[in-house]
């Protein structure tokens, strides 16, 4: 599933598409949806944000578009003539001056009333948006020592959405590893100036990765990678998909185990458990 960063950057390429122009058509593929099109025709798109994995497409009506991604959607930009090829399903399509933003695959859609959207079910449960909203290294802190983050194992909070919005499973073993700590460790067994180190990491690393197309190595790192033969899949990163591949902190070999059902990657000698 794509991660904060890459929803962002598909947000962004959708909002150069068709942001600040009028809607001359819409269509949608489900009858819930297809009954407001009248809605969105002859209406300016006025932005295109996400939260977390979800992507919001602001009219100027105040009607918002939320789409969920899940393991399988895709937006696809074109020409109005220039259809994409594919065997994916059509679930929407935006169209304005000539140009196309076609959601494939997606089941999750849904138009909403701005003044509602925090009504929703999934937007409700999320924490800040580290990409589309001012979140700062202090804001994620605070949130680190709040009661029902402070006592749980990192390998799982990273992953709650609740925590802040957009983290994911690469996300999780490059925070970590940056930050020498074991998934086992919880906010409530770090020092104070560990504590601020995390939470400046969880910033800094996703927006890296948004700002690079997923690279969250360091250039040094990455330069040392290359010129060992690592495909890019390997040396964006550095430790995630790289099991059985020496540090390039300590030249220890990176394990692989899972945590939460999710694959992590880690360093046992730059993260070792210590309580």
């Amino acid at each position: 599933m794509p991660e904060g960063p890459e929803i962002r950057r598909a947000a962004d390429r959708i909002e150069k598409q068709i942001g600040g122009r009028m809607i001359d058509d819409a269509w949608f593929a489900f009858p819930e949806l297809a009954k407001r099109v009248d809605l969105l025709r002859g209406t300016q798109v006025t932005a295109v944000d996400t939260r977390g994995k979800a992507m919001l497409i602001r009219f100027a009506n105040q009607q918002v578009l939320y789409s969920h991604n899940q393991l399988y959607g895709v937006w696809k930009l074109h020409r109005v003539d220039e259809p994409p090829t594919t065997k994916r399903s059509l679930r929407a399509r935006l169209e304005t001056e000539g140009r196309v933003a076609s959601l494939y695959s997606a089941s999750d859609i849904s138009l909403w009333q701005e003044s509602e959207l925090e009504t929703h079910p999934f937007l409700a449960r999320l924490g800040p948006d580290l990409l589309s909203q001012q979140v700062t290294p202090e804001h994620v802190l605070a949130r680190l020592t709040m009661k029902q983050f402070y006592k749980r194992g990192l390998g799982s909070l990273l992953l709650d959405q609740g925590l802040v919005a957009g983290l994911g499973n690469y996300l999780r073993s490059e925070i970590l590893f940056f930050a020498q700590l074991h998934p086992k460790h919880r906010p409530a067994d770090l020092t104070s100036a560990q504590q601020m180190q995390l939470a400046e990491l969880i910033v800094d690393i996703t927006r890296q990765a948004y700002q690079l197309a997923g690279v969250t190595n360091t250039q040094a790192w990455i330069e040392q990678a290359v010129a060992s033969g690592e495909s890019r899949r390997q040396w964006r990163f550095a430790v995630f998909d790289r099991a059985g591949l020496s540090c390039h902190r300590c030249v220890d070999v990176i394990e692989r185990t899972m945590v939460g059902s999710r694959r992590l990657y880690r360093c046992p000698s730059c993260q070792p458990y210590v309580k």
